[in-house]
């Protein structure tokens, strides 16, 4: 066989017009080779003739159990078959058979079309947030990506919740300025799960006209543009920061999401902040009247006048209490009405178990609890004693003892 030298040496001395005969003298070849040289398309290549190994005798049960469970571990392979040698050399073997016994599910390349869908997405910055009671805690970031334009949207929120999650929805679909038609989320709790959703996500959804879709699981290609960011977020957002508060977070992010949509996306050739508009144009309108998101409820005011919204407490005016109050909260204020007037309003804590308190109701408090104690004045010379008498004759008792 000759070396891949002598063959590129025949091919040009070939190609200058010596003859075979010539080349075979000069290269001291037989002209076979250099026919066979000439012929050849390719430069040589030695192909070692395959022989049987250890592991050939247990090929083909090592492929049956493949086939039957793919994603079997080398080990329980090797004691299922009982091999004995090294079990180095088994697992490469194993490495080489497990693709051939694997199901193949092939990813489409997915086009988005402008105003189509924006793909959601919870990230949890590698870092703890400082809280209102000195302790630390990592929260979630809601993210929203436009899929055509690559504009991304997102918020840090107290809690992974239905109601902060619709909550920091709205507020980000008011950023970007419209509805995108379809919203991808995959199987987030809040959110919903397989063919069931979260209360109160089909009627958000459905004020919206918008579709949600939940993505099957090992679906990565439908959300893959949002989960990248999530990593671009930590290696470009989170580096040199620090943050004093969730409130100091959302500024710094809202201020670097402001210049980062306004880089080039090298495959999109253009910035997100240049095609968002495309987006836009073909994504349905903000619905015309305000939404009515967060938590809500209503319920008696007890003795201790307050009220509790996720896990914390928070003071009322307790000159309500025994009566109905309506409590809302939103990702920064709670409050309290009663027959549409204001009883209270605290700014939402991110901790959890604490109590809020405001001093007026402390005093007002205070203040109801000295006049309950104080004795009523009991009126002298009023005309509600009755005689005896009139008891005695109203029974039809008569008579002296």
């Amino acid at each position: 066989m000759i070396t891949l030298e002598d063959w590129a040496l025949i091919r040009r001395l070939a190609a200058e017009g010596v003859s075979k005969a010539a080349i075979a003298k000069r290269l001291a070849v037989s002209r076979t080779t250099v026919y066979a040289a000439l012929a050849s398309d390719s430069p040589p290549k030695y192909e070692r003739t395959p022989a049987a190994t250890s592991f050939t005798p247990f090929e083909a049960r090592v492929k049956e159990l493949l086939r039957q469970t793919p994603d079997m571990p080398a080990t329980v392979l090797a004691e299922r078959v009982g091999w004995s040698g090294s079990i180095r050399w088994f697992r490469d073997n194993v490495k080489r058979l497990r693709p051939e016994q694997s199901r193949i599910d092939p990813a489409d390349r997915l086009v988005w079309e402008p105003g189509d869908a924006a793909q959601c997405d919870l990230w949890f910055p590698p870092r703890k947030i400082p809280l209102e009671d000195g302790t630390s805690k990592l929260l979630p970031v809601l993210v929203i990506t436009a899929a055509h334009s690559r504009f991304t949207a997102g918020r840090m929120i107290p809690t992974r919740k239905t109601e902060d999650l619709l909550l920091g929805t709205w507020e980000l679909l008011q950023q970007i300025g419209a509805v995108p038609r379809r919203f991808m989320w995959d199987n987030e709790p809040g959110i919903g799960r397989g063919q069931r959703r979260a209360e109160g996500v089909a009627s958000f959804m459905g004020t919206l006209a918008a579709r949600l879709v939940l993505l099957p699981p090992r679906d990565p290609e439908s959300k893959g543009l949002v989960e990248r960011r999530n990593g671009w977020f930590e290696t470009s957002f989170m580096p040199g920061r620090s943050f004093a508060s969730p409130a100091d977070f959302n500024a710094q992010f809202a201020d670097w999401l402001e210049r980062a949509n306004a880089r080039t996306v090298r495959t999109l050739k253009a910035s997100p902040a240049q095609r968002i508009d495309a987006d836009r144009a073909a994504m349905l309108p903000l619905p015309p009247v305000p939404l009515h998101l967060g938590w809500r409820n209503r319920i008696r005011l007890g003795r201790d006048y307050y009220v509790r919204v996720d896990t914390n407490d928070y003071s009322v005016d307790p000159r309500a209490v025994g009566r109905l109050v309506d409590v809302s909260a939103d990702l920064d204020r709670v409050r309290v009405r009663l027959d549409g007037r204001l009883l209270a309003e605290h700014e939402r804590a991110w901790a959890r178990g604490m109590t809020l308190t405001d001093p007026a109701h402390l005093k007002i408090a205070k203040a109801l609890r000295e006049q309950f104690r104080t004795p009523r004045p009991v009126a002298v010379g009023d005309d509600l004693t009755r005689d005896l008498a009139d008891y005695d004759r109203a029974f039809g008792i008569g008579g002296s003892l």
